[in-house]
């Protein structure tokens, strides 16, 4: 006991448990440090409350990490499910959290000082860092006790997790058949029959369009769309003509480069650190005033760093804070300190929430071009600048005059290469260059454009420095689209289906030859099919519609084909499988099998988990 209390006494301590709870699979780290509101609840499991704070943090976690999928378009978010999702996660953590204390899991003190004593997140040179510590923990504004509270949760959690999902039973006999699955391969031979010339003189009457269409009403469920008309207006429509650099303008760019050539000259920033882990702030301070003595007295400071300083980051290295930049310790008092410091000068002792500080700086000499040399790409900045400010002000003017006019016309009036667009059932997901931008999709669907607006548009300004004004026209929502609208994809459908039919009808003789004899006899006597060999192929490496045939077909008997079709868009395509590879398993490295047993026992185990859950849950009070 008494070195675990040594252990989390410090620095040490208080920080490396914030690091163990990274991992944590069922909610962040952030969502144990909110208190709790009683008018602020989102669920109560066994009376255990739920904060919608809570339940706001995961959210955001999972916007993030969703967000990665949708290449950070917020509009193809389902923020609904998103909801459900994190809602159920924490419902789910609260059951198991309040299991594991039914069944007495916790930690040891023991266990404590092992795990925390490993943690190298925070160690330079197997000491601990005091520096990043501190601007970790000032961050989270948390303390001790909140942490080694929130690290024993989580030590449950995985405890009790861990013993559920990490030893669901499989056999052998499992894995093999799991293996063979994902695995298994097929010889396939395809031909294809062209569905043209069998279309013509079909029809497909109303009474069949409208019974297909009543059949068939989830496949016409469409979301949201829009038709919409825009202008899109683009800084490479101005050109830097008839405009003219004065002497004097060139002259002031040139003292603004120099100005920010020497205020971005890069600065070394050394610093000797005494903290007050093991003694009084008096005691820290004349300490720190002790070391300024000796280094006015001649000690280099780099040498005093290496002999006194208590920062382990720094202290080899003469003090040195490798890649020093603002924010870097989360302490102004030190950034305040390093901005007023001249080159060269060492500062007077500072404090901050580490300790006291001696800082030095020594700025590199800014690395100054000449006039001339630098003329040009002035001349050339000068110009884009007056252009920007051309088309920046052209935007703004147009704006409102568009707005004004409620009309798209007065831009491409005004800038005469810009042109009027339309584009017909815009959706959510539709790719476009344009109207695929979040910032656009956001005004194509919002409440003004559902409830009916169809005004044109401000301006919106795009990612790439372009601008664009839409007018929608139309607003289809979300729903099975009515049968005027689809009339003529049912009947091209019913068209194709038909002609499919009277195709396969056409080749039936052939196609019963494959059931009772031999290949080669059948593809002899099979004159009006034309198998052409395919390869080789796993079902995850065809597409959906081949792949549901080839791999249902019953394996082949010895010298003979499993044989059936599939209707695709003009083209009826018959699938012969020659030769099923069943015994994949038996081919695959040790390492191959080991992944593949692990991949099986991880899927296994979060359908224990997901059942255990559910056992919970079904026992448990939920409001």
């Amino acid at each position: 006991m008494d070195s675990f209390r040594k252990l989390i006494k410090g620095w040490l301590g208080k920080v490396l448990l914030v690091l163990f709870l990274a991992p944590v699979a069922l909610v962040g780290i952030e969502g144990y440090f909110g208190g709790s509101n009683k008018a602020d609840v989102a669920k109560k499991v066994n009376g255990q409350e739920i904060t919608n704070k809570d339940l706001d943090e995961l959210m955001k976690a999972y916007r993030q990490q969703y967000l990665q999928y949708v290449q950070g378009d917020e509009s193809l978010l389902n923020t609904h499910a998103i909801h459900e999702a994190a809602l159920n996660t924490l419902i789910a953590k609260t059951l198991l959290l309040q299991q594991a204390k039914k069944l007495d899991i916790n930690m040891s003190d023991a266990q404590f000082v092992q795990m925390l004593s490993q943690l190298p997140d925070f160690q330079v040179n197997g000491k601990f860092s005091n520096e990043l510590f501190g601007n970790y923990l000032k961050n989270r504004g948390i303390t001790k006790d909140m942490l080694i509270a929130n690290l024993r949760q989580d030590h449950a959690l995985k405890m009790l997790s861990g013993t559920i999902s990490n030893y669901a039973l499989v056999s052998n006999t499992d894995i093999n058949y799991f293996a063979n699955l994902q695995a298994e391969q097929r010889d396939l031979y395809l031909a294809s029959i062209k569905l043209d010339d069998y279309k013509k003189n079909i029809v497909a009457t109303d009474a069949e369009i409208q019974k297909y269409y009543e059949q068939h009403l989830n496949s016409f469920r469409r979301s949201a769309s829009v038709d919409v008309d825009y202008v899109v207006v683009k800084p490479i429509m101005f050109t830097a003509e008839n405009q003219q650099i004065t002497d004097a303008e060139l002259q002031h760019a040139y003292t603004q480069y120099v100005d920010a050539q020497k205020t971005n000259a890069l600065k070394h920033v050394s610093h000797i650190l005494v903290t007050e882990d093991n003694r009084s702030d008096a005691d820290a301070k004349k300490l720190i005033n002790e070391i300024s003595a000796k280094i006015k007295s001649g000690l280099s400071f780099a040498a005093a760093a290496k002999e006194y300083s208590e920062d382990p980051t720094s202290k080899s290295s003469g003090g040195l804070l490798a890649g020093y930049q603002v924010g870097t310790l989360g302490s102004t008092e030190f950034d305040d300190a390093v901005k007023s410091a001249k080159n060269g000068d060492i500062s007077q002792p500072i404090k901050t929430q580490f300790g006291y500080h001696l800082i030095e700086v020594n700025t590199d000499a800014p690395q100054i071009a000449s006039f001339e040399s630098e003329k040009e790409q002035l001349k050339a900045n000068l110009l884009k600048s007056k252009v920007d400010n051309i088309y920046t002000d052209t935007v703004n003017n147009l704006n409102d005059s568009v707005v004004g006019a409620d009309a798209l016309d007065v831009i491409t009036q005004q800038v005469k290469v810009a042109h009027i667009e339309t584009a017909k059932h815009v959706s959510l997901w539709t790719k476009d260059v344009y109207l695929s931008n979040p910032a656009v999709k956001a005004k194509l669907f919002s409440d003004d454009v559902r409830n009916g607006d169809r005004n044109v548009s401000t301006s919106i300004a795009l990612n790439n420095g372009e601008t664009i004004w839409i007018k929608v026209r139309n607003y289809y929502p979300e729903g099975v689209q009515p049968l005027a609208q689809v009339k003529e994809e049912v009947k091209a459908k019913l068209i194709n289906q038909k002609a499919s039919d009277i195709a396969k009808q056409k080749i039936s003789a052939s196609l019963q030859r494959f059931s009772n004899e031999t290949s080669k006899d059948a593809l002899a006597k099979s004159t009006d099919i034309k198998f052409e060999k395919a390869g080789t192929f796993t079902r995850q490496n065809l597409k959906k519609e081949i792949a549901d045939v080839a791999f249902t077909l019953p394996v082949p008997k010895q010298d003979m084909w499993s044989v059936g079709t599939t209707t695709l868009p003009n083209e009826l395509l018959v699938v012969a499988v020659a030769h099923v590879e069943k015994d994949a398993v038996k081919k695959l490295t040790p390492e191959q099998l080991q992944q593949v047993k692990q991949i099986y026992q991880q899927a296994r185990g979060e359908q224990e988990m997901a059942a255990y859950v559910d056992y919970l849950k079904s026992n448990a009070k939920i409001k």
